[in-house]
């Protein structure tokens, strides 16, 4: 399968379902991103595209496609739907995975709700979840046990962004860990990624999901 991960910064996909690509990925499907901005507010310019390239990388997806928009200021716009539907045509994706739209980020909520506009005729498409979300109840969920500590590792590769939770004492890798868990114990397994879906049409004609 093809699989298309929508995030509005560099580390958002890998927070989100970072497992969940690593399993697609080691298991030969393809795996590919697109990324509205490069966090440029978060770091010094160019350090987070260097970082997201070599998550990217230890992931094994295929490519990082960007977006060009400026951080903190992405647009809900026809512009950017436009982009996303441009990317779906160049991936064909099975499956979408982006931000959802309920978030104290307004980057993020622009990026659900262009996501979910761009995504009207993709078969599978389903919100994650990434520390400013909110009100978010997950009804699909991944098994994330046997690749946690990988999930931590690529984390670990957004050095810049480790300590940028706002939390004292708490990184983002903390953050990471307990939402696993948390997910895992509504999921009856000890990690998991939860999902909301959008839609998720099953396809007995294939031997795809």
């Amino acid at each position: 399968m093809n699989i298309l991960a929508i995030g509005a910064h560099p580390d958002d996909i890998e927070f989100g379902c970072g497992a969940t690509l690593l399993q697609f990925s080691r298991r030969g499907h393809k795996v590919f991103f697109f990324v509205a901005t490069e966090g440029e507010v978060g770091a010094k310019e160019g350090l987070r595209r260097k970082e997201e390239m070599n998550a990217m990388r230890f992931l094994g997806a295929k490519k990082v496609l960007w977006g060009g928009c400026v951080d903190t200021n992405v647009p809900t716009s026809k512009e950017l739907i436009d982009e996303i539907e441009a990317v779906i045509k160049e991936v064909k994706p099975d499956i979408v995975f982006f931000n959802f739209s309920d978030d104290t980020h307004q980057d993020h909520r622009a990026v659900a709700n262009c996501a979910l506009s761009a995504t009207r005729y993709v078969k599978k498409a389903l919100f994650y979840e990434v520390p400013t979300t909110r009100n978010f109840e997950p009804d699909v969920f991944m098994d994330a046990s046997s690749v946690m500590q990988k999930k931590v590792s690529l984390l670990k590769l957004h050095k810049s962004q480790i300590k940028r939770t706002r939390v004292p004492k708490l990184t983002i890798l903390e953050s990471a860990l307990a939402c696993a868990m948390f997910r895992g114990y509504q999921a009856r397994v000890k990690f998991a990624e939860g999902f909301k879906a959008v839609r998720f049409m099953l396809d007995f004609e294939s031997d795809k999901l």
